[in-house]
């Protein structure tokens, strides 16, 4: 499940921040804003994906959709919630057709300020030019 996710992720740099991204293994110690959403897979399991952005990505992230150079803490939670929205609505849609397996996703909501290793199972981190995304997958 994580991979069809990072895949989605990958395609939000590439075609919506037109923005290269690499994956990485030691994501900076940087504030992260985390975001979560619970997903039911065909075979009836649950799941919970978090993304997470830094301070820099989840700006640019603004900037490119709002057109502001800097946006207070509640634009930015909320920015944060639509892009979970965007990329997991996105994994759905790639579920379906490439991996030809189905899911549905709940609502978005705001996690905190970062993430605990015990909040995952499986986790992702992409560097997309100056700041960090995470995904992270967590089976309930």
């Amino acid at each position: 499940m994580l991979p069809i996710i990072v895949h989605a992720a990958e395609n939000f740099c590439l075609h919506q921040l037109r923005l290269p991204y690499q994956r990485i293994s030691n994501p900076s110690k940087k504030r992260t804003l985390l975001a979560y959403i619970d997903i039911e897979a065909y075979d009836g399991t649950f799941h919970r994906v978090y993304i997470g952005c830094d301070d820099t990505l989840i700006q640019t992230i603004a900037e490119t959709f709002l057109g502001e150079e800097e946006s207070d803490e509640q634009t930015l939670i909320d920015m944060l919630l639509e892009t979970t929205n965007m990329i997991v609505g996105s994994a759905k849609v790639l579920a379906e057709e490439s991996y030809e397996t189905s899911m549905s996703i709940m609502t978005p909501f705001f996690a905190s300020d970062g993430m605990s290793e015990s909040d995952s199972e499986e986790i992702q981190h992409l560097e997309v030019e100056a700041g960090e995304m995470t995904i992270a997958l967590k089976r309930l």
